[in-house]
């Protein structure tokens, strides 16, 4: 009875480390998720990148679409510097049918996304990661085949207004990192719409 007890401890205990995700400094593990046009795209696929601005986002959450000029912003300013946007929808789209693969595209093409907007269908990917909201961001390093995570939180300090902007987290840690620096700031709170999911 009690090493029953004992083994329903430990796998309750894995299951709730790997519900929290990945903290800033673990090494995150790739993946392969359809893109908008179809095509499945794994982050081992961009081989010049010096790493990734992972960004979970939906069509529907108004914090998702109040950052979505700013993170095509993100995209244009630091692509060609080596760090893209991956963007990856998390939400389950029969309890929000606007967040449906076909919604997705449909939103990339009217606002002219520059980056892969990728649909977790599966669901698996958000929670690997830990992601709880709608926009959250994960900065990763790339060395060689490891992915490090810098950063985790937020895009800036002023979801409601981009021109009140005073502090802008992203920017900030990934020009940190292209001067081979660790970010001053790792960790925020991400403010958005919490992850529709079934389980």
């Amino acid at each position: 009875m009690k090493k029953i007890l004992l083994l329903s401890f430990l796998l309750i205990s894995v299951a709730a480390i790997h519900a929290q995700g990945y903290k800033v400094g673990d090494l995150a593990t790739d993946f392969k998720l359809k893109n908008i046009d179809g095509k499945n795209i794994a982050l081992a696929d961009f081989k010049d990148a010096k790493g990734f601005v992972v960004i979970f986002t939906c069509n529907h959450c108004p914090y998702a679409v109040a950052y979505e000029d700013r993170i095509i912003d993100i995209d244009k300013k630091y692509k060609k510097k080596g760090f893209p946007v991956i963007a990856i929808n998390p939400n389950d789209p029969d309890i929000v049918p606007g967040d449906s693969f076909e919604g997705m595209q449909q939103r990339a093409k009217e606002k002219g996304f520059t980056f892969p907007y990728l649909f977790d269908a599966k669901q698996e990917v958000y929670r690997n990661f830990g992601a709880t909201k709608t926009p959250h961001v994960y900065i990763l390093s790339k060395n060689g085949k490891d992915l490090k995570v810098e950063y985790i939180g937020t895009i800036d300090n002023n979801y409601k207004d981009a021109s009140k902007v005073s502090t802008k987290y992203v920017e900030e840690a990934i020009n940190s990192l292209l001067m081979n620096k660790k970010p001053a700031v790792t960790y925020t709170n991400a403010i958005g719409c919490s992850i529709k999911s079934k389980g």
